[in-house]
């Protein structure tokens, strides 16, 4: 089985996900630094309302199945058996 279709599609909704809580969010972010390194801090507040945040978890999701289904393809065809591989890859016979 190809991967490449899936990874491409599971890039595209993860995209059109992640794009549509950030792209209609109103929120903010804020960063401290601190001394000892324990006192840094890094705050987002991120609110997506409407539409936006219904077809954004929407498309969250089924890009993340997609992705988790193309790793388990990917391995798949890997560890195949060797057999299988050879037998297809034989040269036919010339006379």
């Amino acid at each position: 089985m190809k991967t490449r279709r899936l990874l491409i599609a599971s890039f595209v909704f993860l995209a059109a996900g992640v794009g549509l809580f950030f792209g209609y969010c109103n929120g903010t972010a804020g960063f401290s630094a601190g001394y000892p390194m324990s006192g840094t801090s890094l705050k987002l507040d991120i609110t997506t309302t409407g539409y936006p945040a219904l077809s954004g978890l929407l498309l969250t999701l089924i890009g993340s199945l997609l992705l988790v289904i193309c790793v388990i393809a990917a391995v798949v065809a890997e560890i195949r058996s060797p057999g299988s591989k050879a037998k297809s890859e034989k040269l036919p016979d010339v006379a």
